[in-house]
């Protein structure tokens, strides 16, 4: 099968032919159409994850996929062949990816794509929507609370400013002028240019109160430590980059902290349903052949999702 493969860490991905995997006990068989891309994929190149699970190599990255079931394994019973599925695919052994004309999953992993809804769309979902609804789960968002969100423009804040939004809050955006239209577009009530002054200066000139809730998507821990202060005592801040100092916030009256997302197939199946439905929009950035897979995962500061089309 066609496939991009990384032979060592650190490195780019490359054209390779690879075997195709066959499905096992309780696995299904994906036709991969579309993969979408994610900054998490980088970092498992580079090995963030190999003190934790083993890798195999050549490794094929990707985690996020959509496609048609082209085989079912022994005891598989959720999907027939034929069916359009997506999912957020991360099998140990490491590099065994989306980045790929076929990948084999658990059936427990991949989710039923609804019928109005292309696998370009479904694909560009799994990740960074998901980890965007767990946010607003986790903060527990509802009407009358402020909302601020650092890194708006990229793929999991395009989603976050649509459920903030959804959820009834007042939801404040940093991004570049260049993107301003399109957060208002999404429900943001408020876009801070954060190439003009500090996000932190302009939030409390006009809201001297501060906000409730800090969702932060691209702060080093400095960074993060001086823009929490916009925060009321007793709001949440949330880090998706790790750099949150927990103690230091806890000794604030702040709750929250570094957020890794736990959604999983149910919970895409949530997302799933409100795109359908047309309360969600699929922010799509690029569409690119799976060989530009290297430009792709070297790229900085994306304006929405980008998704590899094999």
């Amino acid at each position: 099968m066609r496939a991009m493969v990384v032979p060592e860490f650190g490195g780019s991905p490359e054209p390779a032919e690879m075997p195709t995997p066959a499905p096992g006990p309780g696995d299904i068989q994906i036709r991969v159409e579309a993969a979408g891309v994610n900054p998490y994929d980088r970092k498992l190149v580079d090995g963030i994850l190999k003190d934790r699970l083993p890798y195999d190599f050549p490794m094929i990255p990707g985690i996020d996929g959509a496609g048609t079931v082209s085989a079912v394994g022994p005891g598989a019973t959720a999907f027939a062949v034929g069916d359009r599925v997506v999912g957020k695919f991360l099998v140990p052994p490491v590099g065994h990816g989306t980045f790929a004309e076929y990948i084999t999953a658990p059936e427990r992993q991949a989710t039923p794509i609804p019928g109005q809804l292309t696998a370009i769309q479904a694909a560009a979902l799994p990740t960074a929507g998901l980890t965007a609804q767990d946010l607003v789960d986790a903060a527990e968002l509802g009407p009358g609370q402020r909302v601020l969100i650092n890194g708006a423009a990229g793929g999991v804040g395009s989603f976050l400013v649509q459920l903030a939004n959804a959820a009834g809050t007042e939801v404040i955006a940093t991004a570049r002028p260049a993107d301003a239209d399109r957060m208002i577009r999404l429900g943001a009530t408020e876009v801070v240019d954060y190439t003009r002054a500090a996000v932190a200066d302009s939030v409390l000139f006009t809201h001297p109160d501060g906000i409730d809730v800090l969702f932060d998507l691209a702060s080093s821990g400095p960074e993060l430590a001086e823009l929490a202060r916009v925060v009321r005592p007793g709001g949440i801040v949330y880090s998706t980059v790790m750099s949150a100092d927990e103690a230091g916030l806890h000794a604030r009256g702040l709750h929250g902290g570094n957020f890794e997302s736990t959604g999983g197939a149910p919970e895409l199946g949530r997302l799933l349903r409100l795109v359908a439905a047309g309360d969600v929009v699929v922010p799509i950035e690029a569409v690119r052949p799976l060989t530009d897979a290297p430009v792709v995962l070297g790229a900085r500061g994306a304006r929405g999702k980008t998704v590899l089309v094999l």
